[in-house]
C-alpha cells in the first residue's frame, strides 16, 4: 500500500512516497521537490560473499536523458557510461551511508537512485542522498542510520539552505553535507577563499537541519519500517586471540613504528605469517581468520601509538609535515610541468594550453545550458605507485573523485577567459602514494600551471587532516599517511591560498566533532597549508611573466556577428584557406568572438590580419597593391583584400587612352589602385589613373605630397605597409611591377606619366 511523507525543508516541501514503484526491492522511495523527481532503491543479497576482507556495498547514480526531455548525444541515442557528475553524486551518497553499516557485513547491498525527472531549479543529488536514507531506514537491510543531508550556499553574506540552480553561481561557499543525529559523517565544499569560521559556522547550520531531517525520517520507519535482518556477528577463535595477544603484540607494536612504509608492511606480514605457520595443524583454515585478527591488532596498536604514546608511526609530531620538494619545468617539451614530492607521495603534474571553442569540454547531461569546461584537471593512480600489480583500464570512481576535489581547489584561482583566452588541461600522474595523493594534485597542479605561465590569481596547496578519538581522548594529525587514514577516524582534506580555504573534503566515522575539535583541525590544517606554500614559492613564487614558448599563441578578436559568413565562406572554403596559408588554427563562436592560435605568434597576425580585412569595411580613398583576378571588356576585376574585388574601367587605368585592357594587364598582375567610390549596391569602383597623378604630384613637390596608407592583398602580403610610405616604383622591385606598366603601343605613355 502505498502512503506518502512530506517534509518543508528550505522552504520547499520535499515528499517521500513508498510502495508503489519498485515493490520487489527491500525498499524504494520516490522523492519529489518542485519537479525534480528521484526512485531510490536498496537491496541486500541473501548470503554473504565468502573470503572478502570488505563490506561489498554498490551506490550507481542513474541519469536518463529524459527527465530534462533530451536525448543522448553521440551514434548510439541511449544512456552509456555515467557522466562524471553521476560518478560524484554515486561517490557521495556511498560515503555518506558506508560507515554506519556493520563492519562485519558481507552480504553485497546496492543502493540506485534513478533521476527521473529534473526541473533544472532543485538539485537531484541531494534529494538521492536523502531518499537512499530513507530506504534504507524503512528497509530490513541491517544500516545504523537514518542521515539527512543538505547544501549550504553563502550568497551576499547570508547563508542559504538547499539553493536552487540559478541562485549558486553568486554563492563563495558550496556546502555539501551529510550526518545523523551523533554528527557529520560526510562533507564536500567548494569556496572562494573563505575563512575557517565561515566553514564551521555553515557546518553547524547544516547540523540544525539534518537533525530535522533524521527525526522525519525516523517518524517514517516508526510508520512503515520493516523489521531488520540479523546478521550474527563472525565467530571468535579464543585460542588463537590469546596467542597472538601474548605472542605476537609486543613485535607488531614494535613493527607499526618503523618509518618506511614497505618496510613496516613486510614486518606485519612476517609476524602474520608466524601466527599462520602455529597453528597450520591446529586451525588448518585459519589463514583468513588470522589475517583478520593481525588487522584488529595494526588498528590498535595504531591508535594506542597516537592516543596514549603521543607519537606517530613514522617519528613526526602531530602537526608536523613530512619532508617537501619541489620541482618545477621537469619535463622539456610540455607547456608546463612540476614534481611535488611530500613523504612517500609524489605527484607529476604537466599543464597543457588549448584554445577555446575546439579544446574545451561539451558537457553531455541532464543539465541544460551548461557551458563547456575550460579548466580540467585529471588525476592518474597507476598501480605502481603503491608498488602492485594489476589491469591498468579507464579511470574509476576514485580517480574521477580525486580529481574533481583537486579541480575544485584551483578551478577558483583560475583568470577569467577574457583575461586568459585558453583551455587549461592539468594532468596530475601518482607515481609515489603513501597518503593525500589528490593534495599533493593540488600542489604540483599550481606549480605546473604557474609554470605554464597561466596567471593564477594565488598559488594554491592543500593537506590531508586527521583524527582519531576513543573514549574522550583525542588526536589530530596533520599530513596524514595511508596508515593512519585507514585506521583513523577521520579523513578531513583541506586546499586553499594563505588567504582561505577553497576545496574541502571530510569522511568521518568517530560521530560527533565538537566545534572545538573543528576550529583546532581547521587551525592546524591552515598552518600546514602556508608552510606548503612557503616550500612551494621557494622553488616558483608566482606565475612565470610569459606563457611557455611551446605553448600555442592565442590572439582574440570581435567582429560583426553578420560577417561570420566572410570568414567561413562558402562550404567553409575561405576559413579553410585561412588555415592552409597560415597554418594557424581558429574557432569562431556565435557572438562574434574569434579565437586564432598558432605555435608561432607570426603565424597568429597573419590569420587575424586576413581576418580583419576580410570583415573591415573598404573606404573610399584607401590605396591597395590589389591583384587581377579576371578582365572584361571595359575593366579588370582587382582583388584588393581577401574576398573583396573592386572593378577597375579601362578608363580609370591611365590618363592616356588605352584601347585593349589586355594591353595593359594579365590576370594574376599587380596593380596600385584607390578606392574611387562605393556605390549603393557597395560595389567598388577603383582607380590606377588616381594613384598615378598622386605619385606624379609627389615627384614635383615632396614636401606638399599626399601620405598614401597602401595594403597588399596576395599570399604572404596581407601586413599593411607603414603609414606614409610611397608606393613601390618600377625601379625599387626585381623585375619590375607589371601591374604599373603599360603594354603593347602604349610604353611611351612611362615617360608621359613621369615614370
Amino acid at each position: 500500500m502505498a502512503e506518502t511523507f512530506s517534509l518543508e525543508l528550505g522552504g520547499r516541501t520535499i515528499s517521500f512516497e513508498t510502495g508503489r514503484m519498485a515493490k520487489q526491492t527491500n525498499a524504494s522511495i520516490l522523492a519529489r521537490c518542485g519537479d525534480t523527481v528521484v526512485l531510490v532503491t536498496s537491496v541486500i543479497s541473501d548470503k554473504p560473499r565468502e573470503g572478502l576482507d570488505f563490506f561489498p556495498l554498490l551506490v550507481d547514480y542513474e541519469e536518463r536523458y529524459y527527465s530534462a526531455g533530451k536525448i543522448p548525444g553521440g551514434f548510439i541515442k541511449r544512456e552509456g557510461r555515467p557522466s562524471e557528475s553521476a560518478i560524484l553524486s554515486a561517490r557521495v551518497i556511498d560515503r555518506s551511508i558506508r560507515s554506519l553499516f556493520p563492519e562485519y557485513m558481507r552480504n553485497d547491498v546496492h543502493v540506485v537512485s534513478t533521476v527521473l525527472s529534473v526541473d533544472q531549479v532543485v538539485a537531484p543529488n541531494i534529494i538521492a542522498i536523502n531518499a537512499a536514507s530513507a530506504a534504507l531506514a524503512i528497509s530490513d537491510i541491517p544500516w545504523n542510520g537514518p542521515i539527512g543531508a543538505v547544501k549550504i550556499a553563502h550568497i551576499n553574506g547570508s547563508f542559504v539552505v538547499n539553493p536552487t540552480e540559478q541562485e549558486l553561481p553568486d554563492c563563495d561557499l558550496e556546502l555539501v553535507v551529510a550526518g545523523h543525529k551523533g554528527g557529520v559523517t560526510m562533507v564536500e565544499a567548494e569556496a572562494g577563499e573563505v575563512s575557517e569560521e565561515l566553514l564551521i559556522d555553515a557546518l553547524e547550520l547544516a547540523q540544525r537541519e539534518i537533525d530535522k531531517i533524521v527525526d522525519f525520517i525516523l517518524g517514517m520507519r516508526e510508520r512503515v519500517g520493516k523489521e531488520k535482518i540479523v546478521i550474527p556477528d563472525p565467530a571468535r577463535i579464543p585460542e588463537i586471540d590469546q596467542w597472538v595477544e601474548s605472542e605476537l603484540w609486543n613485535d607488531l607494536y614494535s613493527a607499526i613504528q618503523l618509518h618506511g612504509k614497505a618496510e613496516r608492511a613486510n614486518a606485519i606480514n612476517a609476524i602474520s605469517k608466524r601466527a599462520v605457520e602455529h597453528f597450520a595443524e591446529s586451525y588448518p583454515n585459519s589463514k583468513q581468520y588470522i589475517t583478520g585478527l593481525m588487522d584488529e591488532l595494526t588498528k590498535k596498536g595504531v591508535r594506542k601509538l597516537i592516543l596514549d604514546d603521543k607519537r606517530r608511526a613514522d617519528g613526526r609530531a602531530m602537526d608536523e609535515l613530512r619532508p617537501i620538494t619541489c620541482e618545477v619545468g621537469v619535463l622539456p617539451k610540455t607547456h608546463g610541468s612540476a614534481l611535488f614530492t611530500r613523504g612517500e607521495t609524489q605527484s607529476l603534474s604537466v599543464t597543457t594550453l588549448g584554445m577555446v571553442g575546439s579544446d574545451d569540454q561539451l558537457l553531455d547531461g541532464i543539465k541544460l545550458d551548461e557551458p563547456p569546461k575550460r579548466f580540467l584537471l585529471h588525476y592518474n593512480f597507476p598501480p605502481y605507485s603503491v608498488g602492485e600489480v594489476r589491469p591498468m583500464r579507464g579511470p574509476g570512481r576514485r580517480e574521477i573523485g580525486h580529481g574533481a576535489l583537486a579541480e575544485k581547489a584551483l578551478r577558483t584561482m583560475m583568470p577569467s577567459e577574457e583575461e586568459f583566452p585558453y583551455v587549461v588541461r592539468m594532468v596530475s600522474d601518482i607515481l609515489e602514494s603513501n597518503g593525500s595523493s589528490s593534495m599533493a594534485s593540488v600542489c604540483g597542479g599550481s606549480l605546473s600551471m604557474m609554470d605554464a605561465g597561466v596567471p593564477v590569481k594565488k598559488p594554491v596547496a592543500g593537506v590531508a587532516m586527521g583524527l582519531i578519538a576513543d573514549n574522550g581522548k583525542f588526536g589530530i594529525l596533520t599530513d596524514i599517511q595511508g596508515l593512519e587514514d585507514h585506521y583513523g577516524d577521520m579523513d578531513f582534506k583541506v586546499a586553499g591560498t594563505k588567504d582561505g580555504v577553497t576545496a574541502l573534503q571530510m569522511d568521518n566515522k568517530a560521530g560527533g566533532i565538537t566545534r572545538a575539535i573543528l576550529e583546532q583541525a581547521l587551525g592546524q590544517a591552515k598552518r600546514g597549508r602556508l608552510q606548503i606554500l612557503d616550500k612551494m614559492a621557494e622553488s616558483l613564487p608566482g606565475p612565470r611573466p610569459e606563457i611557455s614558448p611551446n605553448a600555442p599563441r592565442i590572439l582574440t578578436m570581435m567582429i560583426d556577428p553578420d560577417k561570420i559568413r566572410e570568414i567561413i565562406g562558402p562550404g567553409g572554403k575561405m576559413i579553410r584557406s585561412i588555415v592552409a596559408q597560415t597554418g594557424a588554427k581558429i574557432d569562431v563562436e556565435d557572438d562574434g568572438r574569434v579565437y586564432i592560435s598558432a605555435v608561432e605568434s607570426n603565424a597568429a597576425e597573419m590569420a587575424m590580419k586576413i581576418i580583419s580585412d576580410l570583415t573591415r569595411e573598404i573606404k573610399a580613398g584607401e590605396t591597395f597593391i590589389g591583384r587581377v583576378t579576371r578582365m572584361i571588356n571595359f575593366g579588370a576585376f582587382v582583388e584588393v583584400l581577401p574576398g573583396k574585388e573592386g572593378l577597375l574601367h579601362v578608363s580609370e587605368i591611365s590618363s592616356h587612352h588605352i584601347p585593349r585592357i589586355e594591353d595593359a594587364f594579365d590576370v594574376g598582375d599587380e596593380v596600385l589602385v584607390t578606392v574611387k567610390e562605393i556605390d549603393d549596391m557597395n560595389r567598388i569602383n577603383l582607380s590606377r589613373k588616381r594613384v598615378l597623378e598622386q605619385s606624379a604630384s609627389a615627384e614635383a613637390n615632396p614636401l606638399f605630397a599626399p601620405q598614401l596608407p597602401i595594403e597588399r592583398a596576395r599570399d604572404e602580403r596581407y601586413s599593411t605597409l607603414p603609414k606614409g610610405e610611397p608606393a613601390p616604383r618600377r625601379d625599387s622591385r626585381p623585375g619590375g611591377d607589371r601591374g604599373d606598366r603599360p603594354r603593347g603601343n602604349f610604353r611611351s605613355d612611362r615617360r608621359r606619366d613621369g615614370r
